[in-house]
């Protein structure tokens, strides 16, 4: 992203309807997982910070950013000094592996995304887990996925598909932001639109009217109710836990698919 863009989310996740619904719903299917705590957390493009508070319940937090300007204003909030590092092989070298490993956002703007899911791979422990969301539906593409750098959004078959083609198994795979979908989904339509031939405002740039942002933080945050326990058919965002398998284990799973 732009120097500016992380300035700006510096100054809203706090408060955001979009940060604040996915940090409660991020939290609900943690809690779900029964992993036992504390746990050994790496958050790969931790941004400017906003998750750490959120992760730190679970366990001990690593965390990983490629700009330095981000790197900075997390330190500055957070405390945390933050590590450089990019996907998908340019991560530092840690001691050891992590029971938790959280993409938040991130798999959309790394080209190589089945390199860098392998390279993570790598790095959780025996009985860890990967938690990544992603934007959904490619569809849905617009001048505000173009001023975030996103090379895509993803569909669910798609997003299954790369994690399984790279040694995941999934546990759970459930679309987020169900509730706000129409509305979302015609404002990203509507960016489309208006950026047709020149550059628009993004629409999920800015922070919304205080009463507005308050209604939509409060939809966006129920759904830890429900996703805390089961998946969604629809929503604007994606949500996957997954888990490597052993190189055993994945051609036993793939032979006893192709004979199906």
């Amino acid at each position: 992203m732009e120097p500016a863009a992380y300035r700006k989310m510096a100054d809203t996740e706090d408060l955001h309807w979009w940060f604040c619904g996915r940090r409660a719903v991020a939290g609900a299917v943690l809690d779900s997982l029964g992993l036992p705590e504390p746990l050994s957390i790496l958050e790969i493009g931790a941004g400017t910070g906003g998750n750490i508070a959120m992760l730190s319940r679970y366990g001990t937090v690593t965390a990983v950013e490629m700009d330095a300007n981000a790197r900075l204003i997390a330190s500055e909030k957070t405390g945390v000094s933050l590590l450089a590092g990019h996907l998908p092989d340019g991560l530092p070298n840690f001691e050891g592996k992590f029971d938790l490993i959280c993409l938040f956002d991130v798999l959309e703007h790394v080209e190589r995304d089945g390199a860098a899911l392998e390279a993570i791979s790598g790095l959780v422990a025996p009985g860890g887990r990967l938690l990544l969301t992603v934007p959904a539906h490619q569809w849905l593409w617009s001048h505000h996925d173009k001023i975030l750098h996103h090379f895509r959004r993803y569909s669910r078959a798609g997003l299954a598909e790369v994690l399984r083609s790279t040694g995941y198994a999934i546990e759970r795979l459930t679309f987020t932001n169900s509730a706000l979908f129409p509305a979302a989904a015609a404002a990203r339509l509507l960016d489309r639109g208006l950026s047709r031939g020149k550059e628009a405002p993004s629409s999920g740039s800015d922070m919304p009217p205080r009463l507005a942002n308050a209604v939509m933080k409060w939809l966006f945050r129920s759904e830890k109710y429900i996703l805390g326990r089961f998946d969604s058919p629809i929503g604007l965002g994606l949500l996957a836990i997954a888990r490597p398998i052993g190189t055993a284990s994945r051609v036993q799973a793939e032979n006893s698919t192709a004979a199906i």
